[in-house]
């Protein structure tokens, strides 16, 4: 019996592989490797960034991977996949299933989610997670045909919700409530027992990133621990 993709990731975790430019671990090179680490640890996908980064992580494991391409185009807010080209690349550099903005905001070149949508699965053949900031974002992925459903941008557009502290786990509750896709829980993931308590509310997968892939920020929460010594 063939597993599908989808059922692969039911109950798992997705670890996101990311560096900037300006981080110690930017390159194809150290994101293969950390793939590696995740692969390793139990992880059941990667997440990353860029047709380098995708290309380098699918030649160094046996996992399927969710693919992004981040954009700047200027006079645009969008920059998760903007474009359809941005998703061909990403595809062909190995994804099985393209992530993108999943918000009502204009794209470059004046498409709308819905006509990306079907263009990825019609001629790309990739299953697509939207990242969205809010549950009226997530509603409308969902008539767009997005196949799963990222709280990714909860916290992080102008027209979404506040930022929280940590993980937005209320909205994961709303968007189980209120969709009928898989919802995966993403952002702000820092201890083990909030990726249990958004599986426990009904998250079909949960994505963490720089509680495990990034080392400067893990060394800040070790070093914002440490107590004050007082002299004297």
């Amino acid at each position: 019996m063939t597993i599908t993709l989808l059922e692969q990731l039911r109950g798992q975790l997705i670890v996101s592989c990311q560096a900037g430019p300006e981080e110690p671990l930017h390159g194809a090179r150290f994101m293969a490797a950390m793939a590696r680490a995740a692969a390793m640890g139990g992880a059941a996908a990667i997440r990353a960034d860029g047709p380098d980064d995708i290309a380098a992580i699918a030649a160094a494991v046996d996992l399927p991977i969710v693919g992004i391409f981040k954009q700047k185009h200027p006079g645009y807010e969008v920059f998760i996949t903007p474009t359809f080209e941005a998703a061909r690349q990403v595809v062909q550099a190995g994804a099985r299933m393209v992530a993108l903005d999943g918000t009502p905001r204009p794209r470059p070149g004046g498409g709308d989610l819905e006509t990306l949508v079907r263009r990825i699965h019609e001629e790309l053949d990739a299953l697509v997670m939207a990242d969205i900031s809010c549950l009226d974002d997530a509603l409308a992925a969902e008539a767009a045909g997005a196949d799963l459903l990222g709280t990714t941008l909860a916290g992080y557009t102008p027209h979404g919700r506040p930022p929280t502290p940590g993980p937005d786990l209320a909205l994961v509750r709303e968007m189980v409530a209120l969709t009928h896709r898989p919802v995966v829980a993403e952002g702000r993931f820092v201890e083990p027992s909030q990726v249990a308590q958004a599986l426990r509310l009904g998250a079909y997968a949960v994505v963490v990133g720089g509680a495990i892939t990034r080392p400067q920020e893990i060394t800040r929460r070790f070093v914002a621990s440490l107590p004050t010594l007082e002299n004297g």
